[in-house]
């Protein structure tokens, strides 16, 4: 048996959707363990595209079992939207392939409008939230007046949580001089919804316990990057919940000692959506030509990406942060053309040398990446399936990243299509 986590190295969008596509054909069961609908994976399989949201990766595949777990957040409302697109493409999902938390919890309405309000207020410090209220929903979680998916089974205990909710939420919307909310509205549309979510929930701990008396695979999906986690991010330009891999044993009931591989996906440069500090950031011609050819833009808001040179300093800190084994190196093929390539190997800050992301927000703006420079390739990689085949030059810059990480690249992605990839090492097969 092999458990794998897959994690983001940066700060999201490194092309997890295709690495944890194929991982997802070699294992049993898929968990999603943190976040909720404001991060996406794409997928392509068989000619057919998937843009996914709530919905683990195994979904789209045949005889896996999906699992949502405790630590996501979930609009019910759109995650049964997302049920209908995906079986409108031919998918089947039913309570034999879909799991969900009995104890995941939820994302209401009033969550998603403090989320517009507080945003909309924000003018220059806007953090660039989603707006699709998942900071709230965590909140109330931490609050201890979260509504979650077993509450929607007694209609008593649902009334009284939504009191408890709403005696904190309508005093901070009549401060902003926002209408209430009504809680018989929220309890009718609840109840109306809540048979189509409760048929797919479970005891998601008890399930996963299951599938390792059995020895099955079991894969376990992060959303977003490791530099986006609430404590160990670019706080407080991060999300609202804990993206490092330690979080794949909270977030879905199982003991750490569950986990077997860590692979962390990283993009060939970096690139990242809403603000927040971006040392190796280029506003120039380069930056503007790696967003076109790399097609940066975000999978659930379409927001355009903020694209620069590749941060090494910010990646070897994450591999430390949440104990990676290797990395999966991605969109290598959009670097093709380029004259010229570069790594960030240290900062300077205040006239000195540093070598890792000081935790300052302050101190983050500061800082000047110092670059070790590579000849680009001039040739297309796309499709290359053997690390022989590259071009000299991407075979130097692919090994100084190894080497400066000081870690194993088990894959390398030449193109957005799963078959197009330089399989090293599979996490599964160790």
């Amino acid at each position: 048996m092999k458990n794998v986590v897959v994690v983001g190295s940066q700060w999201g969008d490194e092309g997890k959707g295709k690495i944890v596509d194929w991982l997802s054909s070699e294992s049993d069961a898929v968990v999603r363990f943190q976040g909720g609908h404001n991060a996406g994976h794409t997928l392509v399989v068989d000619g057919v595209t998937y843009k996914l949201r709530l919905l683990p990766s195994g979904i789209v595949r045949k005889n896996k079992i999906s699992i949502i777990g405790n630590g996501v957040v979930i609009d019910p409302w759109a995650l049964i939207d997302e049920i209908k697109e995906i079986k409108s493409k031919g998918v089947d999902i039913s309570e034999k392939n879909l799991i969900i938390s009995e104890t995941a919890n939820l994302i209401l309405p009033f969550h998603r409008e403090l989320d517009e309000i507080r945003e909309d207020a924000a003018g220059k410090t806007k953090i660039g939230t989603t707006r699709r209220g998942i900071g709230p929903a965590y909140e109330d979680k931490i609050g201890r007046r979260s509504i979650r998916v077993i509450d929607l089974a007694s209609e008593k205990f649902l009334d009284s949580r939504l009191e408890n909710a709403l005696t904190h939420h309508n005093l901070i919307r009549k401060s902003l001089g926002k209408e209430i909310f009504q809680k018989d509205k929220i309890k009718k549309d609840l109840i109306k919804i809540a048979p189509q979510i409760l048929k797919f929930a479970q005891p998601v701990w008890k399930k996963i316990d299951e599938l390792k008396s059995f020895k099955k695979k079991i894969l376990f999906e992060g959303a977003q990057g490791i530099l986006l986690d609430v404590d160990h991010g670019t706080y407080p330009f991060v999300t609202s919940s804990n993206t490092v891999s330690s979080s794949a044993a909270t977030g879905s009931g199982c003991g750490p000692n569950s986990i077997n591989y860590i692979l962390g996906i990283t993009k060939a440069y970096t690139t990242r959506v809403g603000a927040g500090p971006f040392p190796t950031e280029l506003t120039d011609d380069i930056g503007e030509e790696l967003g076109k050819m790399g097609n940066e833009f975000g999978t659930v808001t379409s927001r355009k990406r903020r694209c620069g040179w590749l941060d090494g300093v910010l990646v070897r800190q994450t591999i430390k942060i949440s104990g990676i084994n290797s990395i999966a190196l991605t969109k290598l093929d959009v670097l093709d053309q380029l004259n010229e390539i570069k790594i960030c190997v240290e900062y300077e800050l205040n006239g000195k040398k540093i070598d890792y992301f000081p935790a300052s927000a302050l101190d983050q703006l500061n800082i000047k990446p110092v670059y070790k420079v590579f000849k680009g390739w001039k040739s297309s990689t796309k499709g290359i399936n053997k690390f022989e085949d590259l071009p000299e030059n991407a075979k130097i810059y692919i090994k100084e990243i190894e080497n400066f990480l000081q870690i194993k690249i088990s894959s390398i992605s030449t193109s957005p299509e799963r078959k197009d990839t330089i399989l090293i090492e599979n996490p599964f097969e160790i």
